[in-house]
């Protein structure tokens, strides 16, 4: 199988239309004997030749290394010692990797009849793209999981179309806010080009910053939806998940938002700070949300240094960023306050004078 040309667009994809690409899919494991056994076979049932798997393993007790090695004697297995969280294990994998195109799939994630084959067309058909996704399911293709992330102004982020019956599915390539790390496809280059995942998030929202890192370089994120998987995915509520997307969420701002998007957004960061400390003691995960502060603080010295990093190679400006961003809360796992008329109004006016603010500054 011949290699993809090395030429790259500005996002960093591989750009040789009609190129035939090497596929690296990386699965990172904890536990997942159960969720392999389904997945694993499907996925190695489509892979070509000079295609590869890789599972990253966090130290799981439950078999799921020596199923990988029984059913699929030809992956590698990276052994990381111990749970080292979901973004450094995709680190792991991908350092052993070595195809052009990088796919991290959840290892519940289970690939439909011809998924390989079109999640690597975007690579070689002359998309554009710089990172891209398939179309996520649910309940047995009877839902959408995923159909692309949404991201509101304030840094929350959740699954585009989450719920929504599968008939509401884009049939046409889109583009979208942010790549879901549940099915991540990127060219190998830029992934080691921008360092991967920041390994400090441990779990939730190193997707939505390694996607925000792409659009600050120029880079277009693309929906696939030819390239179906159908997760057995269940919305986990716990209070420790709260503090780590709090903490993370912020993490992804400072690092990634350019000046002019903080001024904009500073007003409303500063009200949805105030809000959660009601809404977490309502939900009981208040600590968490004072641990998440604490986590940020301690952490502020780093992350000013990698912002000073990212920003140094930004090619976007920042209402490139904002023209991704919505003022609507309209994921149902947020609960009911997206739906209160006068806040969808409120926050609805704020983005209007925000993204003027940030048209101005751009021609100033």
């Amino acid at each position: 199988m011949s290699s993809a040309s090395s030429d790259q667009t500005a996002g960093g994809q591989t750009a040789s239309p009609g190129a035939a690409v090497r596929l690296s899919v990386v699965i990172v494991t904890y536990n997942e004997r159960e969720a392999i056994a389904r997945t694993i076979p499907a996925l190695v049932a489509q892979l070509e030749l000079g295609d590869e798997l890789i599972v990253s393993d966090n130290a799981s007790t439950d078999g799921t290394t020596e199923l990988v090695a029984e059913i699929a004697p030809a992956a590698r297995i990276v052994q990381n010692g111990g749970n080292i969280g979901f973004a450094a294990a995709c680190n792991s994998g991908a350092a052993a990797a070595g195809g052009e195109l990088l796919l991290l799939l959840n290892p519940d994630a289970m690939p439909a009849p011809g998924f390989v084959e079109a999640i690597k067309r975007p690579a070689a058909d002359g998309s554009g793209w710089a990172a891209w996704m398939g179309l996520m399911t649910a309940d047995g293709g009877a839902t959408l999981n995923c159909a692309g992330g949404e991201m509101h102004f304030t840094g929350l982020a959740w699954a585009g179309l989450a719920g929504a019956p599968v008939s509401a599915a884009p049939q046409d390539r889109r583009e979208i806010p942010w790549v879901s790390g549940g099915c991540f496809a990127i060219p190998l280059a830029s992934w080691r080009r921008l360092g991967g995942f920041p390994p400090e998030f441990f779990i939730y929202q190193e997707d939505v910053d390694l996607s925000m890192r792409l659009r600050l370089e120029g880079g277009r994120l693309g929906l696939e939806p030819a390239a179906v998987v159908d997760h057995d995915y269940e919305f986990m509520k716990n209070a420790e998940k709260w503090r780590r997307l709090e903490r993370n969420r912020w993490a992804m701002i400072i690092r990634t938002y350019p000046p002019a998007l903080l001024v904009a957004v500073a007003p409303a960061l500063i009200a949805t700070e105030l809000a959660l400390i009601f809404v977490a003691a309502a939900g009981g995960w208040l600590p968490k949300k004072v641990e998440a502060w604490g986590d940020t603080l301690k952490a502020l010295p780093r992350l000013l240094g990698e912002r000073r990093r990212i920003q140094a190679g930004r090619r976007a400006d920042a209402g490139d960023l904002a023209a991704w961003m919505t003022p609507a809360l309209s994921s149902a796992y947020l609960g009911r306050a997206g739906a209160l008329v006068p806040l969808r109004w409120a926050l609805a006016a704020y983005w209007r004078l925000a993204t003027r603010f940030l048209a101005v500054g751009a021609k100033s």
